[in-house]
């Protein structure tokens, strides 16, 4: 059964892509197909090629690549004439409580996109000494008290999602601790799936799939991502291969916000290959 998912920035998406009759796109996050559906829409002689990590995603229906878009050169030959990653977690993993990635549900600590993968959310912090997570949280999650956090971390060994929030909640001072706990199950997920490694591998084999005057567009949701997205961008205009079209994030406008929260912090920049 499809999930109910509301794709972000769908008209940007397809306002940059701008997809063609017998051109070739991929959606390196298919998902449900929410953003492959609005470009197919838009041309429906346009042909979608869906990659995707987690197998309980999609439907007999889709024709998807099960993998990891950090390993695209392997998964990928043909060339394309527009790309899109639409990063982070999906609303049906976050609202699937057995997932772990919502504070919502009380769960194992689990936090894996791909679930054929062994290490866990738990197995990481079982095999990681203070310092380890202490790093993680700091660096993946921006956390101002990531050492003490870690400290009380390893000593309750946490194994479901609200254990991890009671320890992370009465670790710090009384002040956002919402936000704190939000920033450490951050970290962990970007560790347990090794986010920002595969955004790097990702975009550095994207651009080369690409047919001279594609498109890439990536959607991010966090400043970790963001930043990668922007230097990788400038890098590649500054070498010629790339042409930067947003100067600026674009963010999803007032209503699109209100109808569907998870676009709030969502930033989309696109480019083109010369």
């Amino acid at each position: 059964m499809k999930q109910q998912h509301i794709p972000v920035l769908s008209n940007k998406v397809v306002e940059f892509l701008n997809p063609q009759t017998g051109k070739t796109y991929l959606d390196c996050t298919y998902g449900f197909g929410g953003h492959a559906t609005k470009l197919k829409v838009q041309s429906a002689k346009c042909k979608v090629i869906g990659i995707d990590r987690d197998r309980d995603i999609g439907t007999s229906e889709d024709q998807i690549i099960r993998g990891n878009f950090g390993d695209l050169k392997d998964l990928v030959k043909e060339k394309v004439d527009g790309i899109l990653f639409d990063l982070g977690v999906s609303s049906y993993q976050i609202d699937e409580p057995s997932r772990g990635f919502s504070i919502r549900f009380d769960a194992p600590l689990d936090m894996r996109m791909d679930k054929s993968q062994k290490l866990t959310a738990y197995d990481l912090i079982v095999k990681s000494d203070e310092e380890e997570l202490g790093r993680i949280f700091k660096e993946y999650g921006e956390e101002r008290f990531s050492k003490r956090i870690a400290r009380k971390v390893k000593e309750k060994l946490p194994k479901t999602t609200f254990e991890l929030k009671e320890i992370v909640e009465k670790a710090i001072p009384g002040w956002k601790k919402r936000e704190s706990v939000a920033r450490i199950f951050q970290a962990l997920r970007i560790a347990v799936n090794d986010e920002l490694e595969n955004l790097k591998k990702g975009l550095a084999a994207a651009v080369p799939l690409l047919n001279p005057g594609g498109r890439i567009v990536v959607i991010s949701y966090h400043s970790l991502e963001d930043r990668i997205v922007k230097w990788f961008f400038k890098e590649q205009e500054k070498d010629g291969i790339l042409k930067i079209l947003t100067k600026k994030p674009v963010r999803a406008e007032e209503e699109e916000q209100k109808e569907n929260p998870r676009s709030r912090p969502a930033k989309l920049r696109a480019a083109e290959k010369l």
